[in-house]
Formats: structure tokens, sequence, C-alpha cells
């Protein structure tokens, strides 16, 4: 596991902060809650409101799962609040083709993408040369 926090002044009169943390796992399911527990702690930390903070950790655990599920080796979570937006970014060095998954039933299947995109006020998917890029972004209050 890698993890890194930086502060820095977004601006010369220092009136904004701009946080950044980063945190790579293994793509594996396990690994899932991981993720969320370290959003969680870091967004408390960062002063982001409950609310705010649930929907950014419901997103996390979505595009964590995601990355678990079809990442083949490594899965990183990016998150920047700047400016009262959250940049929420997972990666994973994916695989074109969905890996069969028949222990969950279809209609629990695929609603991780629509919540994202409910909670989110901007989504964005990117195809990498090693895997998957997904970027969501929320405003916060913080």
């Amino acid at each position: 596991m890698f993890v890194t926090d930086s502060l820095r002044p977004s601006s010369l009169l220092g009136q904004a902060r701009r946080h950044q943390a980063l945190l790579t796992l293994p793509a594996q399911e396990a690994h899932v809650s991981a993720a969320r527990h370290f959003a969680a702690d870091l967004l408390e930390t960062w002063n982001v409101p409950a609310s705010e903070r649930d929907s950014a950790v419901l997103i996390v655990d979505e595009l964590a799962t995601n990355a678990a599920q079809y990442g083949r080796e490594r899965m990183t979570l990016l998150l920047v609040l700047d400016h009262g937006t959250l940049h929420i970014v997972v990666t994973d060095s994916g695989m074109a083709v969905e890996r069969h998954r028949p222990e969950i039933a279809p209609d629990e299947h695929g609603r991780g993408t629509s919540i994202v995109q409910y909670l989110a006020q901007s989504t964005e998917v990117h195809q990498t040369r090693s895997g998957r890029e997904v970027r969501a972004c929320l405003r916060c209050s913080a």
C-alpha cells in the first residue's frame, strides 16, 4: 500500500488550501473496504461535512469495487479537494473483457455507475494504455 497526503497553498495569499492524497492497493475486492475507510477518515480530517463525505465515500466504494472486479494488478485512489470541489479518481490496470461473476444476480449488476452519476456533479471515464481511469467530481463546502 502506498499513501501520500499533501497540503499546498493554492494561492499566493494562502487563503485556500489544496488537499491531495493517493492510495494504491492490489485490485482485489478484499481491499475495497480499505479504500472506503481511507477516504472516510481523510475527508473527516479535511473537514468535509458529513453528508458530502457520505456521498464521496459511496462514490469511492462503487469505483473501487469496479476497479477491484475488473483490474488485473492494482487500483489507485486519488482524492483532491481544491476550491470546494472534491475530485475522486480511481484507476485500475483493467482488462477489456469483463470477468464472469456467476455469484452476482443480474439485477444486482451495473448499479454502481448509476449511483456515481447520480451523486457526482460530473463523471468522466478514460481508457488508458494500462487500464481505465474514472473521475467523479463532487462539490464540497469544506
